[in-house]
């Protein structure tokens, strides 16, 4: 049975299949774990993704890991934070079952996700982890390893106490 796992720490780091990328529209990098994943991958990654032609709000798209240890990276682009009144929560929702549905397609097992739109997006913390939980449930019978990762003894807070509440 597959159980999801708060892992707080360095995504870039995560021995899985795919990690999940919070990326911007062009996918060409930028900061907080976009930029870690594209320091981490090197120059290639930066290399591929212009091939890609960017990526709309809610969707993702595939490239290799080149110099991680995941095969994969998914790139999904997060809503940003506009008071909660412009389908915010439904394109967080779609960054997570897109991204479960291209690993997938690939034959990913084990996937990592960060925090989706929590950073410079706004996106508010708790109703995100809320979103980011009830989508990995939808999806935890076909992996053998779900992992949330985060960078904030606060957030792995955040994350168990959900995770407890929702398993009382």
């Amino acid at each position: 049975m597959t159980m999801i796992r708060i892992v707080r720490g360095d995504i870039t780091t995560l021995e899985v299949d795919a990690i999940v990328n919070a990326a911007n529209n062009a996918l060409l990098g930028g900061g907080g774990v976009d930029g870690a994943i594209h320091r981490a991958a090197g120059a290639e990654l930066l290399a591929f993704n212009r091939s890609l032609g960017g990526c709309p709000t809610g969707e993702a798209r595939l490239s290799p890991g080149f110099k991680l240890p995941a095969k994969w990276i998914i790139h999904t682009v997060g809503p940003v934070w506009h008071g909660g009144e412009q389908g915010e929560a439904q394109l967080l929702a779609s960054c997570y079952r897109n991204s479960f549905k291209l690993a997938l397609e690939h034959d990913v097992s084990s996937i990592a996700f960060p925090s989706i739109s929590t950073g410079v997006y706004g996106f508010p913390k708790e109703q995100a982890a809320d979103i980011a939980l009830a989508v990995m449930r939808e999806y935890e019978s076909r992996f053998e390893t779900i992992i949330a990762c985060v960078f904030s003894e606060q957030d792995e807070a955040l994350y168990l106490q959900k995770m407890k509440v929702s398993n009382d």
